[in-house]
């Protein structure tokens, strides 16, 4: 006799069904560790941010102010109650889509990340375009001459840019390329004869100024960013460089490599073909974090070029003390990283089938 089973039963389970499962399994699993990555950052960052020596109540009566008005403007930031109180009252706020407000310029958090956030985020972009499109050429260059002078080459650039500090370049660059030569076009985003000539639409003002069709503002901001976004892109240069020889290396090593080339491929084949082609999913991790590391690391740039981004106003809270422009900063930059994370995942399994 045949015995009937239930539809339901894994022995006939749709494969595509346990694929779907296992996906979403999947998607679960990670949003739950994204969630308590971003929930452990900011008590990390709270409680250090409350044991800091700066005083940010100090900082805003002054010196000279008496102790009734400071423990009453102590009160009205809420730094009189628990620890406990003081993080469940900004997760509260948190949930609502706010991030406090901020003692160095008195408005919402939100807003003023809103407004320094675009012109890191175009330095960044830029800066990582020019990385990449310098740095990868140049490792597989080195690779494809290992132990030649084109090799040691590279490999003495890629050591400069990633030892010298990138603050001395910065310097350097702008008393060169500005001063000396009238190349660069200094400091800030843009000169005063374009300040606010252009419509904030995205913050960005390359996009803005293109999109509005006023080109003369678009070669002023483009002349403006070009010398910072090298002094980052020649940093980032150094390091993907050095990983791209070194993923090259691996992977011109291989049998693989050794048949393509018995078989009688032209050499740029086998290495742009075969052996680049399988180092493209370890490049892309690579780039993400090198990106998003610009994206919170640029201060020591915005700081030379008076570069009004993310990074300086980050710092001018940490000295400060404003603990809710610090952690909303850090919130930002955490989720920056993650989602970075989750995209190199996808082109992970977009690139490389046996991810998929």
């Amino acid at each position: 006799m045949f015995t009937k089973t239930s539809p339901l039963t894994p022995a006939v389970a749709s494969p595509r069904l346990v694929l779907w499962l296992s996906r979403a399994g999947a998607l679960r699993a990670r949003a739950l560790s994204t969630v308590l990555t971003l929930f452990g950052l900011l008590i990390l960052t709270f409680f250090i941010g409350r044991v800091m020596p700066v005083d940010p109540v100090l900082a805003i009566v002054g010196p000279d102010a008496d102790a009734s008005m400071y423990e009453q403007v102590k009160a009205q930031l809420g730094l009189d109650q628990p620890l406990w109180l003081q993080f469940g009252r900004y997760l509260g706020e948190l949930v609502h889509g706010e991030l406090g407000t901020s003692l160095l310029t008195g408005n919402p958090v939100v807003a003023d990340i809103a407004r320094v956030f675009p012109a890191t985020l175009e330095l960044a972009t830029v800066a990582i375009l020019i990385g990449t499109a310098a740095g990868v050429p140049l490792g597989v260059f080195a690779a494809t001459r290992r132990g030649r002078w084109g090799d040691n080459l590279v490999r003495v650039i890629g050591l400069t840019g990633y030892s010298v500090p990138v603050f001395w370049f910065a310097m350097m660059g702008l008393l060169v390329f500005y001063a000396w030569l009238g190349w660069a076009g200094g400091s800030g985003r843009i000169d005063l004869e374009f300040d606010g000539a252009v419509r904030p639409l995205t913050g960005m003002l390359l996009i803005d100024s293109a999109l509005a069709g006023q080109w003369d503002a678009f070669a002023n901001a483009a002349r403006h960013i070009l010398l910072p976004a090298c002094i980052l892109g020649l940093h980032t240069m150094a390091y993907l460089s050095r990983m791209t020889r070194s993923f090259m290396l691996a992977q011109l090593s291989q049998e693989y490599i050794l048949t393509a080339r018995v078989k009688g491929l032209p050499e740029w084949r086998v290495v742009w073909q075969h052996a680049f082609r399988n180092i493209l999913v370890q490049l892309l991790t690579i780039v993400a974090l090198a990106y998003g590391t610009l994206l919170e690391g640029a201060v020591l740039v915005e700081t030379v070029f008076a570069w009004p981004g993310f990074g300086q106003y980050l710092t001018n809270s940490l000295l400060l003390g404003d603990m809710n422009a610090v952690m909303g900063c850090v919130l930002v930059v955490g989720i920056i990283f993650v989602a970075l994370n989750l995209a190199s995942d996808f082109l992970y399994n977009l690139f490389d089938p046996r991810m998929r």
